[in-house]
């Protein structure tokens, strides 16, 4: 029986990828809704592919609308009612940013288990997003390559033999610069990534740290550990994409060449595991090299920590002031080091809640930002 899939951001990387694992497996697979925000020459595109796909765009400004009956729901609320009226079994989540909180919520409530690429789903609302996937007896499952490559460890292993998890990261373009030589980089630096080809503002997270910091946060919730029991290792070459350390002190790692196609296939499938060629790795010739991060020259790491360790609103404001930051500095209003600068003035302000639902969420997610637009022009001055 094929299974009915939604794909969000369908026209990004992950969206891409995803639309690849699908064309491969034509008998498994109907797509049933692809979104976009802006990019609607792509989209509408796409129903040439999936004619029985409905489409949805999020920007819905009048000069979009004009004269097209291709998209049938606009904006974001008609990505939620679109969501909702799917049918979707499965929901690919490669929306970037807070923007795909929502759509996670919207897809769980439906009953749909969410292939979640979205790591700002779990960052800002994790307890309140397993909350409601237990409530509609549905499943959230990892497709960023390091939750993924853990979660195929855990499952392997089991969660009691759990000493530790180890996420991988690349270290991005700037992993050897000096300080004096990180104050000088331009966007086009931040944004040549040595191994990963993924979106402008991912990749700017890639270089900052930041989305190791947020992908620690994500772990920790995901797989209800401790922040001590979250390390992170520097891996140039980017083929082992996370490893768990047992109690026994064995290490044992998930290793493929990067290919987002890769854990988005297992998504896809889980529990079953298919045959499938993306990602093979061939070790001969291979030389594997590892380095501790340098967190004193990116700091969006160990405010990472900081804030999952004080909990409450605090992750929330960490992603919504680096947003903003990023935003800033693909605006030329910021250098590339005053991103961490940013998010650590935010993160001096009190950000607890007595109750995380998505009305407090989004309230904290917006006073959070002003903060950091204030101290943008500080910076910007």
């Amino acid at each position: 029986m094929k299974r009915n899939i939604a794909v969000l951001g369908a026209t990004g990387s992950i969206g891409k990828s995803t639309l690849d694992v699908i064309a491969s497996y034509p008998d498994d697979f109907d797509v049933v809704l692809l979104s976009a925000h802006r990019d609607i020459q792509k989209l509408c595109s796409l129903s040439t592919i999936y004619p029985n796909a409905k489409l949805a765009l999020t920007d819905d400004s009048v000069s979009l609308k004009t004269n097209n009956k291709n998209i049938s729901y606009w904006g974001p609320e008609g990505l939620l009612e679109a969501i909702r009226e799917s049918g979707a079994h499965i929901v690919v989540n490669g929306i970037a940013g807070a923007a795909g909180l929502l759509p996670s919520l919207a897809a769980l409530e439906s009953g749909a288990d969410v292939a979640l690429a979205n790591k700002e789903t779990i960052v800002m609302a994790g307890p309140l997003a397993f909350a409601t996937a237990k409530e509609h007896h549905c499943r959230i499952l990892p497709v960023d390559s390091e939750h993924s490559a853990v979660f195929q460890l855990i499952e392997a292993h089991g969660s009691d033999t759990l000493e530790e998890i180890i996420l991988t990261a690349s270290g991005g373009p700037f992993r050897q610069y000096s300080k004096e030589k990180l104050e000088q980089v331009t966007l086009n630096d931040a944004l040549a990534h040595p191994t990963w080809n993924m979106g402008g503002k991912i990749t700017i997270d890639s270089a900052s740290l930041a989305n190791k910091g947020l992908e620690v946060i994500e772990a920790v919730r995901l797989f209800h550990v401790k922040p001590e029991q979250v390390k992170v290792l520097v891996h140039p070459q980017s083929y082992i994409h996370s490893l768990i350390r047992l109690k026994e002190g064995s290490l044992y790692a998930q290793m493929s060449r990067p290919d987002m196609r890769l854990p988005i296939h297992n998504a896809l499938f889980w529990p079953e595991v298919r045959f499938c060629q993306f990602g093979r790795l061939d070790l001969v010739g291979q030389n594997l090299t590892f380095e501790q991060p340098r967190e004193d020259l990116f700091p969006m790491l160990p405010l990472a920590y900081r804030a999952v360790i004080a909990g409450s609103g605090y992750p929330i404001a960490y992603n919504a002031a680096n947003e903003e930051a990023v935003a800033a500095f693909i605006n030329g209003m910021i250098r590339f080091t005053d991103i961490g600068h940013v998010v650590e003035q935010v993160l001096q302000n009190q950000w607890n809640c007595d109750e995380l639902v998505v009305q407090s969420i989004l309230e904290i997610d917006t006073r959070s930002r002003i903060a950091a637009r204030n101290e943008i022009k500080e910076y910007s001055r």
